[in-house]
């Protein structure tokens, strides 16, 4: 796949014809690695406007080019996902919401949660890092006047981007009518069967001779597709979870299904407030936010750029990159709160955890940004090279530097976040080898 420095370069190598130009960035802009960063509405909008991409271009108006991106980029970060979480009454939808925000139960503005059904009406619960992402708790299924058109109306079926439906036992009737009614209204579900943990510690308290964890999972998974498929459902695909160690059994499966099922600008959003629970979380996330490291910098460099201290020859947004950085911290629940909340939940002293840091330790400032770019500045020359020998941008040569080093500082340290993220996931779990998840890798509990 083309790093974003190709797709920087193909913006900005247009012929200097016009008409060519706009060729250019249409091509440009139905890329399959351009579209993987930008929602379809935002190409369409883009593209209306390549000639005066180019212009700004030509004329080394890169204040002009950043200004449109910094639009876009506004965007990709606050986007709206509503996602409605439903199921049998007492299956732990609750639970999930609070798990899937990376909250405990009884942590501060947690869903409420107990052994009977505690949800009444439809309740937001906003992620506690990135609001714009609202898990939606919805009254449960399973009363005697159960009827799923009613039921969105009452629970206003458009507002959702996909549901979750769960259950810790066997899937109804209801549940069954419940997925078929969204799949006629053209929605995405996915199939939850919860509580699996407590099905495997019965079934080996009653056979330790002969049981097998694998088995019990095969034989849950297929009694919950039977089921489904008896009730007029096609090829059911049903995810085990434990709601307490979110990152064991399928959760994987069910965060892959539901990331590819997204829209591309909605799935950035998603994937950036997923709970650090599993290695192969982690990789998604890097992977999102690797596929924005450019538009940040192009948008750094020129949106507001002000001489960094002791780095004249780099001209930058201290503040926008201060934040940036923030957010990988955030993301990859390196910051203060998140760890100390580990700490408590695992039971690991926090100076243990924070031993196994390599990237900051505390709030990044703008002295730290500074220090950062200073480092990636001495490999970044020969990067800020390849900028000048493009000869559209001839004019921008003055800001070839500054964009190689910013460009080179953002991902060095989103690669130490991520390091930094898989290590405190090993370190959480080395005192709890039930964590341990088949292939080797940790499972971090899910609050």
């Amino acid at each position: 796949m083309p790093g974003r420095w190709d797709i920087l370069s193909q913006l900005c190598c247009l012929s200097s014809s016009p008409e060519d130009g706009e060729l250019g960035v249409r091509q440009l802009m139905a890329s399959e690695v351009f579209q993987s960063c930008l929602s379809q509405c935002k190409i369409l909008e883009l593209s209306k406007d390549t000639r005066a991409l180019k212009e700004a271009f030509e004329a080394g108006d890169l204040p002009a080019v950043a200004a449109k991106l910094q639009s876009t980029l506004h965007s990709l970060e606050n986007v709206r996902l509503d996602v409605g979480v439903t199921g049998g009454m007492g299956s732990g939808k609750s639970t999930f919401v609070n798990a899937i925000r990376g909250l405990g139960d009884e942590d501060p503005n947690s869903a409420c949660t107990g052994v009977v059904e505690m949800t009444v009406d439809p309740t937001p619960y906003p992620h506690p890092k990135y609001p714009s992402v609202v898990f939606w708790d919805l009254p449960g299924v399973g009363t005697p006047a159960f009827r799923a058109d009613k039921y969105f109306q009452r629970v206003q079926l458009f507002r959702y981007d996909f549901f979750l439906i769960i259950t810790s036992e066997s899937f109804t009737t209801d549940l069954a009518e419940l997925a078929l009614e969204i799949l006629r209204r053209g929605k995405h579900f996915y199939c939850v069967r919860s509580k699996v943990d407590v099905d495997i510690a019965a079934s080996r308290s009653r056979r330790p001779s002969s049981f097998s964890e694998e088995r019990v999972l095969n034989q849950i998974r297929d009694d919950c597709a039977q089921r489904l498929e008896a009730q007029g459902l096609r090829d059911p695909k049903v995810f085990l979870l434990s709601m307490f160690e979110l990152g064991k059994y399928d959760f994987h499966l069910l965060e892959e299904s539901m990331v590819r099922d997204l829209e591309s600008h909605k799935r950035h959003a998603f994937l950036v407030a997923l709970p650090n629970v599993s290695k192969p979380t982690l990789e998604r996330k890097a992977a999102s936010l690797r596929q924005h490291t450019w538009l940040v910098a192009t948008v750094a460099c020129g949106a507001n750029p002000r001489p960094v201290p002791g780095l004249p020859e780099v001209a930058c947004d201290l503040y926008m990159l201060t934040r940036a950085l923030e957010g990988y911290r955030h993301s990859f629940g390196l910051d203060g709160g998140s760890l100390v909340r580990l700490a408590e939940q695992t039971g690991q002293p926090l100076h243990k955890i924070l031993q196994v840091l390599q990237g900051p330790k505390t709030k990044v400032t703008e002295v730290l940004v500074a220090e950062l770019l200073g480092q990636a500045s001495g490999d970044a020359s020969a990067f800020s090279q390849k900028l000048l020998n493009v000869p559209i941008l001839g004019s921008l040569a003055s800001c070839g530097l500054s964009f190689a080093t910013v460009y080179r500082m953002l991902r060095t340290s989103l690669d130490v976040a991520v390091s930094d993220a898989q290590s405190v996931l090993v370190q959480a779990s080395l005192d709890n080898p039930d964590r341990r998840l088949p292939d080797g890798q940790w499972s971090q509990p899910s609050a």
